[in-house]
């Protein structure tokens, strides 16, 4: 773990020096991905649970949703990819799992939404390329309903809210 570099400091020493610590205090749930190869962490994220004011969400989506200050969501955090494996599709990999991960958790635990900050415009870029939108009035937060995690693996999008 000590060679993760991803290019971003405080991606890099939230892994090194972090993770193990949110994990053990149940804040997060930390993944990595492990290249078979050379046994070298390729990437990590995490996943929270969290919560999106209602008055933030699209009013397209809030019209679908009961009228609660918040509506439950699963925070993916702190995704990241060691620079070696730039264009190599490891961020997209990353992204699946966790989008899959979450998916299959809400038949467990209910969620409206997948929530990321964007770090910056590109990573921002980056999300948007799989639907993620922006949530009104937070620059830099962005969401996926999870009706389209269920079209994208198979599932009754009815069970899963807006």
């Amino acid at each position: 773990m000590a060679a993760f570099s991803c290019g971003a400091a405080t991606l890099d020493r939230y892994l090194h020096q972090l993770a193990r610590q949110d994990v053990k205090r149940g804040v997060a749930t930390a993944f990595v991905c492990v290249d078979a190869g050379s046994g070298e962490i390729a990437g990590s994220y995490t996943l929270s649970a969290f919560s999106v004011r209602l008055k933030d969400v699209p009013a397209d989506l809030q019209k679908r949703l009961p009228r609660y200050p918040d509506v439950p969501a699963v925070l993916l955090g702190r995704l990241a990819r060691d620079l070696k494996y730039r264009g190599a599709g490891c961020g997209e990999l990353l992204l699946l799992d966790a989008l899959q991960r979450t998916y299959k958790a809400t038949s467990q635990v209910a969620a409206f939404a997948v929530v990321v900050d964007a770090k910056d415009a590109h990573a921002a870029e980056f999300y948007g390329r799989y639907g993620f939108r922006f949530l009104q009035d937070q620059p830099g937060r962005l969401f996926l309903p999870l009706r389209q995690l269920a079209r994208l693996f198979g599932g009754n999008p009815s069970r899963d809210g807006a």
